[in-house]
């Protein structure tokens, strides 16, 4: 039995996309071979809540971070994994080397470290037995900034909700851009709204929420041009994303700032050919294929116009991308996962 402390929320209702991955993870590791310890602050999800050899360290209103550190020196913790830059993070990492703790440490790192990255995180990674990358993209920055050769394993999809349309949207019937994610000013929903002024007959819904400044700000835009055909849904469940993406015929997603944004791959899950930006390199699209990676602004409307132009083209893209997308089912990842636990616990015990 190998045990597993990710410093994740096992809440339902957190939707925070790196707690999201590890609920997945967690919920997918055999219970006969993975015991795993994590966090929780409110009611948990329900798959969590009924695996064997799982225990949840409940949030309280004080205390939390010296309580949660005694429970874990005092425990048999093999693997800390997914670390972040808390204070909790900070102290164990502290003791580990400090004591010589006997705990492999697997670092995910989840946005490319390219240009800069916090000391708290470089340190996660100068010190793990494993490195994980999000992304082919993200594991080569790992290598060039730190000369460590990390893996790649790819955020998965919940394919039983993230699926094409069941029937194909009516041809001639009226097009529809959607744009999923939070609003900030990387997001540059500035840039959606736009692009619906410029295509007064094209519906442009937004799905999210964020920083309220930005959300007015957008809010603005849309009043200052007139855009009738902006519709702001609000923050979504996850279910409810889905059906948005399969009411969709383009997903358009301009922001130049992120690690491996999981929307496009529930995009492409649900059938929907996705224009965004090259910078961060998103395997979840391929050029050309599924949708387009472009380096400007005006790459982005020229290839969003002819998405919307071509329907032979955007329902071959449609078809494409759905079948790229069956590679990041959940449960072939979590495979890989196992894999690397068993690795790092394995190497960690040589050690000691």
């Amino acid at each position: 039995m190998i045990t597993v402390f990710t410093p994740s929320f096992a809440d339902e209702a957190n939707t925070n996309a790196q707690n999201l991955t590890a609920k997945e993870i967690v919920s997918r590791l055999p219970a006969d071979q993975f015991r795993v310890v994590l966090l929780g602050d409110g009611a948990p999800d329900p798959r969590i809540l009924a695996r064997k050899n799982t225990e949840i360290l409940q949030y309280s209103r004080h205390g939390n971070t010296a309580r949660w550190l005694t429970r874990l020196l005092l425990s048999k913790i093999d693997i800390y994994f997914f670390p972040r830059e808390g204070p909790l993070d900070t102290l164990f990492m502290f003791f580990r080397r400090s004591l010589g703790l006997p705990v492999a440490l697997v670092t995910y790192v989840v946005a490319a470290v390219d240009v800069g990255v916090r000391p708290k995180m470089a340190r996660a990674i100068r010190d793990a037995d494993l490195v994980v990358g999000n992304s082919r993209y993200v594991a080569q920055t790992v290598k060039d900034r730190f000369g460590i050769e990390a893996e790649t394993i790819h955020s998965g999809i919940k394919r039983e909700l993230f699926y094409p349309p069941v029937e194909a949207l009516c041809p001639g019937a009226n097009l529809t851009v959607l744009y999923a994610g939070s609003f900030q000013a990387r997001k540059r929903l500035n840039l959606v709204i736009r692009e619906a002024a410029n295509r007064p007959s094209v519906a442009f819904r937004l799905v999210g929420k964020g920083e309220q400044e930005e959300e007015e700000m957008c809010r603005s835009l849309v009043n200052e041009l007139g855009c009738r055909n902006v519709t702001f849904v609000g923050h979504l469940s996850q279910q409810r994303l889905a059906e948005e993406m399969r009411k969709a015929d383009v997903f358009f997603f301009p922001s130049v700032i992120e690690g491996h944004p999981q929307v496009l791959g529930q995009a492409a899950s649900c059938g929907l050919p996705a224009v965004a930006m090259d910078l961060y390199r998103p395997d979840y699209v391929v050029h050309g294929e599924t949708g387009y990676l472009v380096k400007s602004e005006s790459e982005l409307s020229d290839k969003l116009d002819l998405l919307l132009t071509d329907q032979d083209l955007r329902l071959k893209m449609s078809a494409a991308a759905a079948r790229h997308a069956l590679q990041f089912d959940w449960d072939r990842v979590t495979r890989d996962w196992e894999s690397v636990f068993v690795e790092a616990a394995s190497k960690r015990r040589k050690r000691h």
